[in-house]
């Protein structure tokens, strides 16, 4: 039974709840749900936790934007081709320090995913990304990033367009900025289309979000030519917030209510603010040169942790 078909079955406890009248009863089923969370919403695999961070009803970046941030202003367009509403980018306020705030946007229903893309960026995208952290950086901006991506567009326009060049010199402009850069990985984060906007000071991921160079169902038709194996890919692939903590690939696990983020979005954003703000402050009295070397170390720091690992589970020496 996947985190899905537990969630089905959760949802007719508490319509059960709603139907009764008796206040004994009424106990015992509250006390069923309390307990049904704890052991089985409580006990996830990597494939639970990649199916809530694809739940149609997780949070998604605009929620973050009207929950923490005053006064937002978005911006459109990259100023070569045209506007890409698969990421969404402006200034606005954080506890009345003026930030920018870029992330991807996947859509309420089948519509707004069609018209945004389902969050799969084209380079315009990418080079709309580029120009607000240029700006923000020019005018001493923190940079906040929401990542929810399942990668960037693999079609032929973004491709001829040039896809993979947008997000090179994102990385590569993003290594040089002296203002900090905190990302939040809030649902999906695939390859290189979630590192595009995703190479921060500090990287935190919600507990139930993702985290890997692809899907599990493209990791298992490359590996074992078998997309139906996407459950085993996922655990084989350590994609997790916790597989990439472990690795010291992230700086931080943000918490989810019992059965993910849709549950209680309140409690979520919560937990964000106070990891942004918490974040915020720590880079707020070091210099651009410091903010801009801390990052190089830092991602210096996961190479050097990779091979070393990678070398011992092979056994051999460094």
């Amino acid at each position: 039974m996947d985190i899905l078909q537990k969630e089905q079955k959760l949802k007719k406890l508490e319509d059960e709840l709603k139907r009764l009248d008796d206040e004994q009863a009424i106990k015992n089923i509250k006390k069923t749900i309390e307990d049904y969370k704890a052991k089985a919403m409580a006990s996830l695999t990597a494939w639970d936790r990649v199916l809530l961070a694809r739940h149609a009803k997780r949070p998604h970046t605009q929620d973050y934007i009207n929950a923490l941030f005053d006064d937002f202003i978005e911006m459109h367009g990259d100023r070569t081709y045209e506007d890409d509403r698969a990421i969404i980018g402006g200034i606005g306020l954080f506890e009345s320090t003026p930030v920018t705030i870029i992330g991807q946007q996947k859509g309420d229903c089948t519509e707004d995913n069609i018209a945004c893309n389902f969050a799969m960026a084209h380079p315009e995208g990418y080079r709309k990304a580029l120009r607000l952290m240029a700006q923000a950086d020019k005018f001493n901006r923190p940079i906040i990033a929401f990542v929810d991506t399942p990668g960037a567009f693999p079609g032929i326009g973004a491709e001829s367009r040039g896809q993979g060049r947008a997000i090179a010199e994102n990385l590569f402009e993003m290594s040089r900025y002296g203002v900090p850069i905190i990302v939040f990985v809030i649902g999906e984060g695939g390859s290189g289309g979630a590192l595009a906007i995703g190479m921060g000071n500090a990287v935190y991921m919600l507990e139930n979000s993702i985290y890997s160079i692809l899907s599990p169902e493209g990791y298992a038709s490359i590996l074992w030519k078998d997309a139906s194996k996407a459950k085993e890919a996922a655990e084989a692939m350590k994609l997790t917030s916790y597989d990439l903590k472990e690795f010291e690939i992230i700086d931080g696990i943000i918490k989810e209510p019992l059965g993910g983020a849709h549950r209680d979005p309140k409690v979520v954003f919560s937990n964000v603010k106070e990891t942004l703000s918490d974040a915020l402050n720590q880079f707020a009295s070091m210099s651009h040169y410091e903010i801009r070397t801390a990052r190089y170390t830092k991602y210096r720091n996961i190479g050097f942790f990779q091979r070393f690992n990678y070398d011992n589970l092979k056994g051999v020496s460094s």
